[in-house]
């Protein structure tokens, strides 16, 4: 599957990891030790949320790409 939602990715001092948030998915975030491993572990986040989402019959919004611009 091809993952089309926006990520938003930051460095936390606080938790010393790469922060990837989904903003078009309420609470769907994940980090990790460097950028792309936070960025794999986000595209496993994203299919376990629409996973979840499903199985409970809760809507799964579209991807609507960039959301904000800088």
């Amino acid at each position: 599957m091809k993952i089309k939602y926006e990520l938003i990715i930051y460095w936390s001092e606080v938790d010393q990891a790469f922060i990837v948030e989904v903003p078009e998915l309420p609470g769907c975030a994940a980090d990790g030790e460097t950028y792309q491993e936070a960025v794999q572990n986000a595209e496993i986040v994203i299919q376990e949320w629409m996973a979840t989402a499903k199985e409970l019959g809760r809507p799964i919004p579209e991807a609507k790409g960039r959301l904000l611009f800088a």
